[in-house]
């Protein structure tokens, strides 16, 4: 027998409903002045700076906010206090207060504090956000048409309390897989910027004119020429295919919204394909065309590029243009994921919800362009670090998926004491036969 299974087999738990273990906390902003960092709760980042979620997703002010400019009605949240939004509860979206510093929520909110005495906040954490007490919350909202669960719905939801000191244990043993995810995460991150840093400094103007200076590149003869992408090239926009006329053999064809969640810097082949009589109305891209992403719901996928070097045409979707141009096509899109780029599209984009931007917009892009033979040696080198960091983020992301898994066997093994007093009672029964 393990010593986790040891640990769980021993230990005696007592069964409470969640409502019993906590209290709701209502402490308004207005009693409190010198408290003014406003959190969000989101299902993907717990408790987080509103303006830090929120900067780069709707707005592309840096003072952006989307909270009230008083916030005296806001309500504050201290160390070790959850809050959670009744209306996404179900999918995750609760945190709690750790090691943060102390700040206010919208009234949207529900912040509540626990019985330290009794359960750990950590230990609580874990398991509400485990799938079995994430089912259970589901299965436990109010009636009705959209997902609610008010306060009061806890007392619905009993969890198993062991010790204080195995509830420790437990906690020690989950924070280490996720700080363990945490790392690789970063890792992963780290790489990403330092190619970002490279790219963006290979590709820039001033170091492009230093090139141009060096006697063995081009004799030193060679001179920058600033133009358009409207100048050295044309947008054409894509149109009519839908999800709908998707078919599990056919035509090649790309939708807008595949750029972002299934691309990455180029492609031969594709991942959807449509029958004959839909692909004849499509507008068509050839070898080397840029395809460009022109919507979606943050500003970051808006200009999504991916380079088609597959040999046959394919069909694209509207929300989407392709860019034909006779320079290398893969610098222009290498270029397109510049820092430099990026600010001429934040100027240039439009709505709010939904971010879109114009190929008329695009096509006044400014770019600094050397000659050809230099735009091929720059996009040899990007390849080879692009190639690179295909590599290790396929790795990474591998190991990091592996420990994720491995994070919420030990997770839901941990927090299953039912089934391990099950199997206890059965054992003890069969003793006293």
């Amino acid at each position: 027998m393990s010593k986790l299974d040891e640990l769980l087999k021993k230990e005696k738990v007592e069964w409470k409903t969640i409502g019993s273990l906590i209290e709701k906390h209502v402490e308004k902003q207005r009693d409190n002045p010198d408290i003014k960092l406003v959190y969000t709760v989101s299902k993907d980042f717990g408790l987080i700076s509103s303006n830090e979620f929120w900067k780069n997703n709707i707005d592309r002010q840096d003072d952006y906010t989307v909270y009230s400019e008083d916030i005296a009605n806001y309500n504050v949240i201290r160390k070790n206090m959850f809050a959670y939004n009744p209306s996404r509860l179900n999918i995750g979206s609760i945190d709690c207060l750790l090691d943060r510093e102390e700040g206010v929520l919208s009234p949207m909110y529900v912040i509540f504090k626990v019985n330290e005495s009794i359960i750990n906040p950590l230990y609580l954490k874990y398991y509400i956000q485990s799938p079995k007490i994430l089912k259970k919350i589901d299965n436990k909202k109010e009636h009705g048409a959209r997902f609610r669960f008010d306060f009061e719905r806890w007392n619905l939801i009993k969890i198993p309390i062991p010790s204080i000191e195995t509830q420790e244990k437990i906690v020690k043993i989950l924070d280490k897989f996720t700080e363990y995810v945490a790392e690789l995460q970063s890792e992963l991150q780290d790489r990403t910027k330092q190619y970002a840093y490279f790219r963006d400094r290979l590709l820039s103007e001033d170091y492009l004119n230093k090139l141009s200076n060096n006697p063995k590149i081009l004799g030193g003869r060679y001179r920058l020429r600033t133009t358009t992408l409207g100048d050295i090239g044309f947008f054409t926009r894509g149109n009519g295919l839908q999800k709908k006329d998707f078919v599990s053999k056919g035509k090649p064809v790309i939708h807008y919204g595949q750029i972002y969640t299934k691309y990455n810097f180029q492609t031969d082949t594709t991942f959807s394909f449509v029958n004959e009589e839909v692909f004849s109305k499509l507008k068509k891209a050839k070898y080397n065309d840029i395809l460009i992403a022109t919507t979606s719901e943050n500003i970051e996928d808006v200009g999504k590029a991916v380079v088609w070097i597959g040999h046959e045409e394919i069909g694209f979707s509207g929300d989407m243009y392709s860019y034909r141009t006779s320079e290398n096509s893969k610098y222009i899109a290498y270029y397109l994921q510049t820092a430099e780029f990026q600010k001429q599209k934040e100027r240039k984009v439009t709505g709010t919800k939904l971010i879109r931007i114009h190929g008329d917009a695009m096509a006044k892009f400014s770019i600094a362009l050397p000659p050809i033979e230099i735009q091929n040696k720059v996009v040899e080198v990007l390849d080879k670090f692009q190639s690179f960091l295909s590599d290790t983020q396929g790795l990474l992301p591998q190991e990091i998926e592996e420990r994720q898994k491995q994070y919420e066997y030990y997770r839901e093994k941990l927090l299953t004491f039912d089934e391990n007093m099950v199997a206890s009672k059965q054992a003890s029964k069969q003793d006293n036969i």
